[in-house]
């Protein structure tokens, strides 16, 4: 099964810029959240590791995405069992993804921070963190429920430019 990230924003506005006014230099500063990061700018390219899931110990996926102009080009689920369907399945049970969790449509980051302020707008519940160097978000949080327990968080590493 597909599940697509859609829709979502922050209390927290995104720190984003338009690449065609700014450059961004590769990033290794400790996250910030809210206001104390500098303005990120989408690079051209880049890659980073999305980790989906609120407990840090035991994510419902990571993926390495590639991103060209703003789009994911590619990405791959990291760390996944390689589990293969029963033969004696009587219904079409979709991806096989083990015990990892559901598969997503891994965002861009520039996606995911649209996602925090649109939930933000909507009047969800959101935070996200930021790269002290260059501004990337590295931490993302949002939750559309009055549930505590209904908040979706993204982490980001491995992120890389060019």
């Amino acid at each position: 099964m597909v599940g697509v990230i859609a829709g979502c924003s922050s209390s927290s506005e995104p720190k984003f810029t338009d690449p065609a006014t700014s450059a961004a230099a590769p990033a290794s500063g400790a996250p910030a959240a809210g206001g104390s990061a500098p303005a990120w700018t989408e690079p051209a390219a880049y890659s980073y590791v999305l980790t989906r899931g609120c407990d840090a110990a035991a994510p419902l996926g990571r993926y390495r995405a590639n991103v060209q102009d703003g789009k994911v080009t590619g990405y791959a689920r990291v760390g996944a069992s390689a589990a293969a369907p029963d033969a004696s399945a009587a219904v079409d049970l979709g991806p096989i993804t083990g015990d990892e969790g559901e598969e997503i449509e891994v965002p861009s980051l520039g996606e995911l921070l649209a996602m925090v302020q649109t939930t933000s707008d909507d009047g969800g519940q959101a935070t996200s963190e930021y790269d002290t160097t260059d501004g990337h978000p590295v931490k993302v949080s949002i939750n559309v429920t009055d549930a505590a327990t209904g908040a979706e968080c993204w982490a980001v590493s491995d992120y890389k430019i060019g």
